[in-house]
């Protein structure tokens, strides 16, 4: 009969993550919220004079997985990550990547040119360049104070 080590905070993480996930809040193990999918990419937005830039880490992802749309000012990046499926007699210690759908979803100001958006899948990273249109950078305008 083999000693198993008993880790406390470890059954803790798992409880909170089963609660989490039964009220329909998956978050992961460091307390992250996780989106709508299974699993959460990493973002970066950035901006310049000219555009947005989103960067979404999606190592392991095939490009004909990846779906990038833009629906109402709302650009949404979603795909899936398959699990390797070779068994072939292996007995798994720990599994700590995650698998599945995932979904984010951002919603744009209104000074970008909806119809010129660019998506750029390599090496794991995803890039959507969102341009700026010129109409919402100059439109202002007083608000008379009563």
């Amino acid at each position: 009969m083999a000693l198993i080590k008993w880790e406390p905070l470890r059954e803790i993480e798992d409880i909170v993550d089963r609660y989490s996930r039964a009220m329909g809040l998956p978050m992961m193990r460091s307390g992250d919220l996780i989106g709508n999918g299974e699993w959460c990419p990493r973002v970066d937005i950035t901006e310049n004079d000219a555009a947005f830039q989103v960067r979404a880490e999606i190592p392991g992802v095939q490009k004909e997985d990846v779906k990038v749309t833009l629906d109402n000012g709302v650009l949404t990046l979603q795909g899936e990550r398959h699990q390797e499926k070779e068994d072939k007699g292996l007995r798994f210690h720990r599994v700590e990547r995650s698998y599945g759908n995932f979904i984010r979803s951002f919603t744009l100001p209104a000074e970008v040119d909806q119809k010129h958006l660019k998506a750029h899948f390599h090496d794991g990273l995803l890039e959507v360049e969102i341009p700026k249109s010129g109409e919402g950078r100059s439109r202002s305008i007083q608000v008379p104070v009563e």
